[in-house]
């Protein structure tokens, strides 16, 4: 019997074990995830009544995202996220009907939703993220005995910590995964992720501001964003750095290696759910034993294939599989060039 958690909680994992893993088995979790309501606009306008369209949901939140688009890549994972009143129960709903496993630890408080626009006559995207809820100690620790449960093979934590959860929780799961030897890929920002990178983790996905707080470095110049990674990792912090560059694509860092690879051209609809994307993207590939090059220039398709569509779509296996060729044919030119010179 696992202590102090709720029945509901014990039942699903006692499912879950005898579920078949036919392949690495991958983790994401996500404490704070959200319903987001995407709807347009012709305009902007204060003091008016503004006539927008019919709303579209969508399952929102870092991990729950990464577990989303691995789906759609032709994965699988488990998405173990909180969840609580009317709205916990349609997200709920509405990842099973994208057939994502789902392993839900329930709170007191209702899930949060976000609110995103798009005005249509400029195509500028206005996101609002609304409160959500606040978690107790006895719901974070629940959270904390449940994955001590777990044993995946890699484990994503991506997105923010609810109010009421201590900064040093993701630390906390960090020291969990490496008990269990899983690879830990996060994906935060702020003081969690300082605290949590100094547990050590495998893959950090920082932007370039994030990276810099990291070495204490408020604005990074581009030529030293290779040299900043690097000294994360020799600090022992992680083992690879995935640098998102937005339109300039990422720089993949390691300790012998390092890649930039660019973003393909392509139609940018919106960048909500890119770098979920992207991180789905490459933990699809190490899952599948791909080398770290093959990791980045597949993220940076999953990245990219988000960008072209509305609201807060994820990438689509057709647009990622397309890019990724591109990608790696743009690759084979540079190091042709490079032999050459």
């Amino acid at each position: 019997m696992i202590p102090d958690l709720p029945f509901l909680v014990i039942d699903r994992l006692r499912t879950l074990f005898i579920l078949p893993i036919c392949m690495k088995n991958i983790i994401t979790f996500t404490i704070n995830p959200a319903i987001d309501k995407n709807t347009t606009v012709d305009h902007l306008e204060p003091e008016h009544k503004l006539h927008c369209t019919n709303p579209i949901y969508n399952p929102g939140g870092g991990g729950i995202n990464v577990s989303r688009a691995i789906k759609r890549l032709g994965g699988d994972s488990l998405a173990v996220f909180t969840a609580g009143g009317h709205t916990g129960s349609f997200l709920q709903e509405m990842l099973t009907k994208e057939d994502v496993r789902q392993l839900v630890i329930p709170i007191a408080q209702r899930t949060r939703e976000n609110f995103i626009v798009v005005e249509t006559t400029t195509n500028h995207q206005y996101r609002f993220g609304l409160g959500g809820p606040s978690l107790d100690e006895s719901e974070w620790q629940t959270c904390l005995n449940v994955l001590s449960q777990l044993n995946p093979d890699y484990f994503v934590v991506s997105g923010s910590l609810s109010p009421g959860v201590p900064s040093d929780f993701y630390a906390q799961v960090a020291r969990l995964a490496r008990k269990t030897g899983a690879r830990f890929i996060l994906d935060t920002s702020g003081e969690a992720l300082t605290l949590a990178v100094n547990e050590g983790v495998y893959l950090l996905k920082p932007n370039r501001a994030e990276l810099g707080r990291l070495i204490g470095v408020k604005a990074l110049k581009t030529e030293d964003l290779e040299e900043a990674a690097r000294m994360i990792i020799s600090r022992g912090y992680c083992e690879v750095v995935a640098i998102s560059l937005g339109e300039q694509g990422a720089l993949m860092v390691a300790k012998d290696q390092a890649e930039h690879v660019m973003a393909p051209e392509a139609p940018k609809r919106s960048t909500v759910g890119a770098g979920d994307s992207m991180v789905a993207g490459m933990v699809w590939k190490l899952s599948q034993g791909s080398s770290l090059s093959e990791m980045v220039r597949y993220g940076v398709a999953c990245g990219t294939a988000a960008t072209m569509n509305t609201g807060t779509e994820l990438c689509y296996i057709k647009d990622v599989e397309q890019l990724y060729s591109q990608i790696n044919t743009l690759a084979q030119r540079s190091d042709a060039n490079m032999l050459i010179s």
